[in-house]
């Protein structure tokens, strides 16, 4: 048993924290744990993490040795701003010169409204760093002033400090010497904007006391269980950060636990093109995966613009709990109310014999809510929910070995009585009920498909949660698109955390970069990552450009000192992986052919021919599929090109860039480019220069083998 590598991953969620032990290599989860998550108690979320931490370690029966990685995600963030459970923020501005009027009032965040009636409450003192009040009796008269004031919190914000950070790092010291926790805003953002990077450092400094007493108190338990792993905390982007950096960005933590889904999705279910819904009890996140990437956007906070990027997730008020409403004879609407907040029994999972006879009645279930609720009500006046898990279990959508399921009999047999007072069929009823449900998801599951310009036909939906079935597969089948339901969809968060790689990401303000600043900004981001504990030869860095915004980007991802291979599936032949493409363009074999190949990727093509005019024209396009080793499809494309060469010839990877672009007056427009080598899959999709492209690509290659195999994957935008 020594040689055996688990991963400990725990998921906050809104009513449970789960827990999950992964015994490596093979991602075998080997022990689950769940407590409710502990919102009220003084240790605030952290208990419930202790709690299920502790759980799945005995479970376990592991050596303290064999825990190589605790990460947890948390709903705390979130839940602090939405509540205005913040404390006060001092905010210390500077500038100098011609420009120190506009830095004073581009610092002054006045108090902030997070939601309805919930407000941050600030304290602003400008300084002019450009005369001689500048200094550090004058900071320190003005912190013991904003102490007197009841700040907690300080902010060191200075307009263009991300060039020179001398004095916003001496206010935070000055601030921490004084007892104060202190935030620069240069640690939030990189990026110029003064006033977006100042309310950004607020509203992160206003949760750093109450994160950071949390974060503590779970890595003491960790610590005094004797793992020696570090603690990890999930990030809003699906990657995880270490203690230090939450402790300087518990912002980032903020929808990480529809994040750690993700994640899992990406990890565990090997998804590289997908709508990942993860399904509870009241409602359903649903975010975009593309390419092998979670879409991200920025945050606004209370409808206050910040420098954030966060996993797009977006809710929708439907669960496996959605209680239905009826008017008339028909189903009116699917939720917002579920049945466990009502607290009311699922039919599924009450006592058959309290089902036997039942009468269809409408209730109020809760304060406020509507009395169109539907409830079936038993000879002593029992009542039961009617819900969206039961409709799928009449439909079959949910059936046995699914999480949700449970005595279909006795769920068809309410239906039926209850069904026939409607003049309708226990099926015809269960229809009604998953229709209006779906008409809630699947408009959101549109949008996201044409904001990141996502085929339909190239993607999957993928089912997280609990009531993952009462959803996905109807949602699935209305819109004519593939679905899956992911392994453990009960623990997938939690599976998510265990799994996920640490990650970080910095964006620097650039006008057109340069090679150099490119070559910086890659060097910064592996140095972040470096100083987390990242195993140096797992570190990949993804470069992105945005000259709309003038924004330079470098995300970094890495595994925390274990070998990535580990979390990989066995290999498969290379018949099978033919299979697996021709499974994917939807063909015969026969008409799938390997184009181009790595040492661990393998890149097939297919040829679609569709008619026109009544089959007069034919129109052929060249479809292509990139598999792994494991035959996971990393990336795909239906109208496309390919070429194979080696590291060193440029001249022919750059010649087939240029044929395969597209020339108008404003000049070259570029494709979609990756490029691939190894087991790696470069990204260079978002990058419209063709120079910053070139440079690119020779830090890529840069250091590989002459010889090296390497492959131009292109996709042709629309």
């Amino acid at each position: 048993m020594n040689d055996r590598t688990i991963l400990v991953g725990i998921d906050v969620g809104g009513t449970f924290t789960h827990a999950v032990a992964i015994q490596q290599p093979g991602n075998q989860i080997i022990a689950h744990a769940v407590t409710p998550t502990t919102h009220s108690s003084k240790d605030s979320v952290s208990e419930g993490i202790i709690t299920a931490f502790h759980d799945v370690l005995e479970k376990t029966h592991a050596s303290n040795s064999e825990i190589q990685f605790v990460a947890h995600s948390t709903t705390q963030a979130t839940n602090a701003l939405l509540e205005g459970d913040v404390a006060k923020v001092g905010i210390i501005g500077m500038g100098k010169g011609l420009e120190s009027l506009r830095a004073k009032a581009d610092t002054q965040v006045k108090n902030l409204e997070l939601s309805q009636g919930k407000y941050l409450s600030t304290r602003h003192i400008y300084i002019n760093t450009g005369s001689s009040e500048f200094s550090d009796q004058a900071i320190q008269k003005i912190l013991s002033e904003m102490k007197k004031e009841g700040c907690e919190v300080i902010v060191a914000t200075e307009a263009f400090s991300v060039d020179d950070t001398k004095n916003e790092d001496r206010v935070v010291e000055l601030a921490m010497k004084q007892g104060f926790s202190a935030t620069a805003s240069h640690e939030i953002s990189q990026l110029y904007g003064l006033k977006v990077r100042t309310r950004t450092a607020v509203i992160n400094a206003s949760i750093l006391p109450k994160m950071t007493s949390t974060a503590l108190l779970t890595d003491k338990s960790v610590k005094e269980s004797g793992i020696k792993a570090p603690l990890m905390i999930m990030r809003s982007d699906g990657g995880v950060m270490d203690l230090e950096q939450m402790k300087r960005r518990p912002i980032l933590t903020m929808l990480s636990g529809p994040a750690a889904g993700i994640a899992a999705a990406l990890m565990y279910v090997k998804i590289s093109d997908g709508i990942f819904l993860e399904i509870g009890g009241t409602s359903t996140d649903i975010s975009a995966i593309k390419n092998g990437k979670a879409m991200s956007k920025s945050a606004s906070v209370g409808g206050h613009l910040t420098y954030l990027k966060t996993l797009d997730s977006r809710t929708v008020g439907i669960g496996g709990g959605s209680m239905v409403r009826m008017k008339g004879s028909e189903v009116h609407e699917v939720g917002p109310r579920s049945a466990h907040i009502a607290n009311l029994g699922y039919i599924a999972f009450s006592n058959p014999e309290d089902l036997k006879r039942i009468q269809p009645r409408l209730i109020q279930p809760m304060k406020n809510d509507p009395s169109d609720y539907l409830v079936a009500v038993n000879p002593e006046g029992k009542c039961f929910a009617i819900t969206l898990t039961d409709a799928s279990i009449v439909l079959e959508m949910t059936n046995p070995g699914d999480y949700a399921y449970n005595q279909r009999d006795t769920v068809f047999n309410v239906f039926t009585q209850v069904a026939s007072e409607y003049g309708k069929t226990a099926r015809e009823f269960a229809t009604e009920i998953l229709d209006k449900a779906i008409a809630k998801v699947q408009p959101v599951v549109d949008d996201l498909l044409t904001e990141y310009d996502q085929d339909p036909a190239l993607v999957s939906l993928i089912g997280g949660g609990g009531g993952a079935t009462t959803v996905v597969p109807w949602l699935g089948k209305c819109m004519g698109m593939k679905h899956l339901i992911a392994p453990k969809a009960e623990v997938i968060s939690a599976i998510g955390a265990a799994l996920a790689m640490l990650r970080d990401c910095v964006e620097w303000s650039v006008i057109n970069p340069s090679e150099q600043e490119i070559v910086g900004i890659r060097k910064e981001a592996i140095g972040r990552l470096d100083s987390m504990g990242a195993d140096p030869c797992t570190i990949e860095v993804q470069i992105e450009i945005d000259q709309s915004k003038n924004i330079l980007r470098a995300i970094a991802t890495g595994a925390f000192r274990m070998d990535k291979t580990t979390n990989e599936m066995v290999s498969i032949t290379r018949e099978e992986k033919l299979l697996k493409a021709a499974e994917s363009f939807k063909c015969d074999v026969s008409q799938v052919q390997i184009v181009a190949e790595t040492s661990r990727l393998s890149v097939y093509g297919h040829t679609m021919v569709q008619k026109q005019l009544f089959g007069l024209l034919k129109k052929s396009t060249r479809q292509y599929r990139v598999l792994d080793s494991n035959g996971v499809v990393k990336l795909q494309s239906n109208h496309g090109a390919v070429r194979q060469c080696i590291a060193n010839d440029r001249d022919a990877l750059d010649s087939f860039i240029e044929q395969e672009a597209e020339y108008n007056d404003v000049g070259m427009v570029l494709p979609k480019v990756f490029l691939l080598y190894g087991n790696r899959i470069t990204d260079f999709s978002t990058i419209l220069n063709y120079d910053q492209l070139k440079s690119l690509i020779s830090i890529e290659l840069e250091g590989l083998p002459m010889d090296e195999p390497v492959v131009v994957f292109i996709s042709m935008r629309k």
